[in-house]
């Protein structure tokens, strides 16, 4: 009896030790009655957004502690950019790719993107589309042996130290392919980001409704600034101090629209947008967000300025893989492998001598 006694207590204390380092370890997320999300622990780096210049579309990449998540891929001319701008981060495998829904100026990329890295999870919405593009992505997804995850408003998924959280689609929305978009909310330590691809104001009011948190620092404004997004009420719930508009440049669709732009400086957001500064970085070390390279603009330089300024000798920063240049402060430069990355003192002419191009967001 004795002996079955102290089996008893050492199987009791084994079982405490165990729940005791089990508590410890991870990361917390909850999705209990009042849907809100613990934010992951911080970690030693920094939290990247990298608004990627695709034109009249959108696509995002997303890098925390090495995992990588890619939402849209703009068109289908698009995916070798955006292919061309994951291997200069250093991406060797995307742990989530999001298509946020079936328009080509966010799925058109995705295909390339697919096929040229290896890719945890997709998320899509469950919205069928009639295009060939779209059965080609499906196709690729099937060839690669992948399963489309639903997005399901309330679940929480890790990205290395930071989370995000699924916010909408929360209905069936018909044959209305902007309000299937898939929204997120990113976070890391105190900040937030919310991205909703073209989601316009019926789910806006659908995401106000379902009792998720949308306060965010930086609102990536959805259908590249359209009117028929970002709703005076959506704003004010986002309440975000940054906005990021993603549009090509002299757009057939007048992107950002004036009532977009108006409703945003009556609130005080500053916004930066690709079709003047092109591809956009923010960086959050999990208290406060930066731009690096959003402070200085360049797009009014004019060509017979360049053409002055070729022969001038100045310093840039030189991608070795790429063969691209850059100004120093040029956001794309900061986020140059430290392998691949230079700097040089010469004129413009001899770096296009030596077969480097110039960068297209800052145009040095």
């Amino acid at each position: 009896m004795a002996g079955k006694f102290y089996k008893r207590v050492l199987l009791a204390v084994i079982i405490m030790i165990s729940l005791m380092m089990t508590g410890c370890a991870g990361i917390e997320v909850s999705t209990g009655p009042d849907k809100s999300v613990t934010k992951g622990q911080q970690s030693g780096s920094d939290l990247k957004v990298h608004f990627i210049d695709v034109g009249q579309g959108d696509s995002a990449l997303i890098e925390k502690d090495g995992h990588y998540m890619l939402i849209d891929a703009g068109e289908r001319d698009q995916g070798q950019t955006v292919v061309s701008y994951l291997k200069d981060q250093g991406v060797e495998k995307l742990d989530y790719v999001i298509g946020t829904h079936p328009h080509s100026d966010h799925i058109g990329g995705l295909e390339t993107v697919i096929r040229a890295f290896p890719v945890e999870k997709i998320i899509m919405p469950e919205k069928a589309h009639t295009t060939k593009l779209y059965e080609h992505l499906l196709n690729t997804i099937e060839e690669k042996k992948l399963k489309i995850t639903l997005p399901k408003p309330g679940a929480v998924y890790e990205l290395g130290g930071a989370s995000f959280q699924i916010l909408g689609p929360d209905r069936d929305y018909g044959d209305d392919l902007n309000n299937w978009s898939v929204g997120i909310r990113l976070d890391y330590g105190s900040n937030s980001f919310v991205l909703c691809g073209d989601a316009e104001k019926g789910a806006e009011e659908d995401m106000m409704a379902n009792g998720l948190s949308l306060k965010a620092d930086v609102l990536k404004l959805s259908h590249h600034g359209s009117s028929t997004s970002s709703s005076g009420p959506f704003l004010d719930r986002v309440n975000p101090e940054y906005a990021v508009i993603s549009c090509g440049k002299n757009n057939d669709y007048g992107h950002p629209h004036k009532e977009t732009l108006e409703a945003l400086k009556k609130r005080n957001i500053k916004a930066f947008r690709t079709d003047q500064s092109g591809t956009i970085v923010a960086v959050s070390d999990g208290s406060k967000i930066t731009f690096p390279g959003q402070n200085i603009k360049n797009e009014n330089v004019s060509h017979t300025e360049n053409e002055k300024n070729a022969s001038q000798t100045g310093e840039y920063v030189i991608n070795t893989n790429t063969k691209k240049f850059h100004l120093p402060d040029c956001s794309l430069a900061a986020s140059i492998k430290a392998e691949n990355k230079k700097t040089m003192e010469g004129t413009r002419d001899e770096l296009i001598q030596m077969g480097y191009e110039p960068c297209k967001s800052c145009k040095p």
